[in-house]
């Protein structure tokens, strides 16, 4: 395994347990792009905090930073697809991710920090006419 990742990592009386910050970030990636209202992830603003933050794992609009002992701290960045209610979406994906982190990882969420980095609409369906 690489050392330049962090991995959350428990022993027991079977063997070890490490899951990677990838797999948590890969598991709230599909759930956040999975909700409704999601139009895709968006990492530009990832990269201008892995300068800051100096955090190696910056992929798919997702950061992962483990605390404590069984908990993590999530950021994720995505855009809204026009015409849906921004802070319900933003309030879903929290919910959401939260729950498949727990439920897959058994890791408890400190904070789903959440930025809308745009709103985005389907080029292909033209904007409804006024009446």
């Amino acid at each position: 395994m690489a050392d330049h990742k962090s991995y959350w990592s428990t022993t027991g009386d079977q063997g070890s347990i490490k899951i990677s910050e990838d797999v948590v970030a890969s598991i709230a990636a599909l759930t956040t792009a999975e909700t409704d209202g999601v139009a895709g992830l968006y990492s530009s603003f990832t990269n201008e905090l892995a300068g800051l933050l100096g955090k190696k794992n910056m992929a798919k609009g997702v950061r992962v930073e483990f605390v404590g002992e069984d908990a993590v701290m999530l950021e994720i960045g995505f855009l809204a697809k026009f015409g849906s209610p921004i802070r319900e979406v933003a309030k879903n994906v929290q919910e959401n991710v939260r729950s498949a982190v727990k439920s897959m990882t058994g890791l408890d969420t400190t904070a789903v920090n959440v930025h809308v980095g745009g709103v985005t609409y389907d080029a292909s369906q033209p904007p409804a006419e006024e009446a």
